[in-house]
């Protein structure tokens, strides 16, 4: 594939199959209202022609209501109760998830319950067992079902895969990524924090950002893992329950390797690269939102770098579902997808304890 095949419509949508005129938007009844959905998905939701954020899920009715009443389409607020007891379900034909890790397989439960599609926050569960049944519940209902994971719809991600499927690295030898942030300048750091619970979260920085780097080269590659091995850490107190950075290695199909870093108490930083035996492509920046990307190619003596449009990645993942709610065409991450994750970042947690390689299941 020539480069200039890449700059041109960069962030053409080539993922869309029904045009948003031929159907009705999908109404979600968004579930958890914190800072994530506040700052990124409604505001991606109301922007949205194929997407209607309609009904507002929260601890409190005061909470639903005041943030129903702030969101443009939305028409009601309930509260969490009310979701499981199917109130004002007519209103909405599908749930976005966003509450805390171990709390989304009850959720699922209700909406497969009430027969409305699913996009849940990566990863799936707060355990392998968990999200297993959470992908159980919604076929065994015949509903849709959605890991959001973002980078699937991100253009330079689209373009770098177009590039390695089309050979222009050759064979791919080994992967290396990494995502790291400073959590507590972000956070309160409180002890109620959830993302500093085990129980509710299932994981530290394996679970919150690692994921990123190891779903991103899966998809690029389109391979799953075979075995892991890695190592975690914890230095601040605030991550006694949880892991503050890991450091990670995943054999892949076909001899390939891949090198895999993420922290809670680093500086900002994210990329990954795939090197093959003819060329590489790497994005760096890759994984935080807010960042215009640059594509980076190179190919015997040739070298090139391309900067990418940036998009809402919110908006086009919820775009993406939609057009696969309202279309015939299967979604890609489906709960199969997901749970994969799930069992590799177990299987490093388990090659952490016991300082060897383990194989993903």
């Amino acid at each position: 594939m020539e480069l200039s095949a890449i700059v041109e419509d960069s962030c053409a949508r080539d993922w869309v199959t029904v045009d948003p005129d031929t159907v009705e938007p999908v109404r979600f009844a968004v579930i958890g209202l914190g800072w994530f959905t506040k700052g990124r998905a409604l505001p991606a939701l109301e922007a949205s022609d194929r997407c209607e954020p309609s009904v507002m899920v929260s601890s409190s009715t005061e909470k639903a209501e005041r943030v129903a009443a702030e969101t443009e389409g939305a028409d009601r607020g309930i509260t969490y109760e009310q979701f499981h007891d199917g109130v004002a379900s007519d209103a909405y034909d599908a749930v976005y998830i966003v509450t805390p890790n171990a709390l989304h397989l009850e959720y699922v439960e209700t909406a497969a319950d009430l027969g409305k599609a699913v996009l849940c926050e990566k990863p799936m569960e707060r355990d392998s067992e968990r999200a297993a049944r959470l992908r159980d519940v919604a076929a065994e209902a015949g509903v849709e079902l959605m890991i959001a994971y973002r980078m699937h719809t991100e253009p330079s991600v689209r373009r770098a895969r177009d590039l390695i499927e089309a050979g222009y690295v050759g064979e791919p030898m080994s992967v290396t990524g990494d995502m790291s942030q400073r959590l507590l300048d972000r956070i309160d750091p409180n002890p109620d924090q959830w993302r500093l619970d085990e129980d509710l979260a299932g994981g530290g920085a394996l679970f919150d950002i690692g994921i990123y780097p190891l779903n991103t080269a899966r998809y690029l590659l389109d391979a799953d893992p075979r075995s892991v091995t890695g190592n975690t850490s914890s230095t601040h107190d605030a991550f006694d329950d949880v892991d503050e950075t890991v450091a990670f290695s995943v054999a892949f199909p076909e001899e390939v390797y891949g090198q895999f870093y993420a922290s809670h108490n680093a500086r900002q930083s994210s990329g990954i690269t795939v090197t093959g035996t003819e060329g590489q492509v790497r994005i760096e920046p890759a994984f935080f939102q807010d960042q215009t990307r640059e594509l980076h190619v190179s190919r015997g003596d040739g070298r090139a770098s391309v900067t990418i449009e940036k998009v809402d990645q919110m908006l086009a993942e919820f775009d993406y579902f939609a057009d696969r709610v309202r279309g015939d065409e299967p979604i890609d991450a489906d709960g199969d997808h997901g749970l994969v994750d799930m069992r590799a970042m177990e299987a490093v947690y388990e090659a952490a304890e016991t300082d060897r390689w383990v194989s993903v299941d």
